[in-house]
């Protein structure tokens, strides 16, 4: 029987694509997908891997049986593997980690810093990605605190937020004013998932994403913030939202 600190409840696992967003954009990356969050966000584009009515599609797999498919999908050469959910920090995700690094694949772990794990000293890239008030979620910047402690000085640790608005855009000024030492992120934010009822394929209006984009190049232009680097959804404008990809 699997021991049940190895159980890790699984989305999807895809790739090799490319990653699309965050710092490290464009790079070559297999996806896996966890199950479940404790975040509903009002813009959540993979509900399909946050929401209890899914759950019978998340099946529980041994960190073995994920590297095994993550080898597969590599053709067993090393590359990033993207830690994504949902919250993926909800899972016991360190053997993993350490079965990858045993062949010389690095890892990378995306969260909103609401809960912590001790698995984080061992990744190789940590991004904090606090959720704007467009999401309807309240950070606790008291629980980023504490990510950030148990991350330690191993893995790479970065901020990314998403911008929707002007409101967005000072959240982040205040998480760069909390955090100088970190590299800050600014995401254009994707409004198509919130005008569908199936999020993970909601139409996307490229025109609307490349006005949102001009927008905050102008915003941290006219700012001066130098510091920020401005990203565009380059997933959203490659494939749309689909799953998968």
């Amino acid at each position: 029987m699997k021991a049940v600190k190895d159980v890790i409840r699984i989305s999807e696992i895809f790739g090799p694509t490319i990653q699309g967003e965050g710092p490290l954009i464009g790079r070559p990356t297999v996806f896996v997908r966890t199950g479940g969050c404790d975040y509903r966000c009002r813009w959540c584009d993979t509900l399909y891997a946050v929401l209890p009515r899914y759950r019978k599609e998340w099946p529980a797999m041994s960190s073995h049986d994920i590297f095994a498919r993550i080898e597969e999908l590599s053709g067993g050469k090393p590359l990033l593997v993207t830690l994504s959910g949902g919250n993926p920090v909800l899972q016991p995700l360190g053997r993993l980690i350490e079965l990858g690094h045993a062949k010389g694949y690095r890892f990378a772990a995306e969260t909103q810093g609401s809960v912590d794990a001790e698995w984080f000293g061992a990744l190789d890239w940590l991004v904090l990605s606090p959720k704007p008030p467009s999401s309807a979620m309240a950070t606790d910047w008291i629980a980023m605190d504490a990510c950030l402690g148990v991350a330690g000085s191993k893995p790479r640790c970065v901020l990314k937020v998403v911008v929707f608005d002007d409101v967005d855009y000072g959240f982040a000024r205040e998480a760069a004013e909390r955090y100088p030492e970190l590299p800050i992120y600014l995401q254009v934010g994707n409004p198509a998932p919130m005008n569908s009822t199936r999020n993970h394929d909601a139409p996307v209006d490229e025109e609307d994403l490349r006005r949102r984009l001009q927008w905050l190049i102008g915003k941290v232009a006219e700012d001066r913030w130098f510091a920020a680097t401005v990203l565009p959804q380059l997933h959203v404008l490659i494939w749309g939202n689909k799953r998968g990809v």
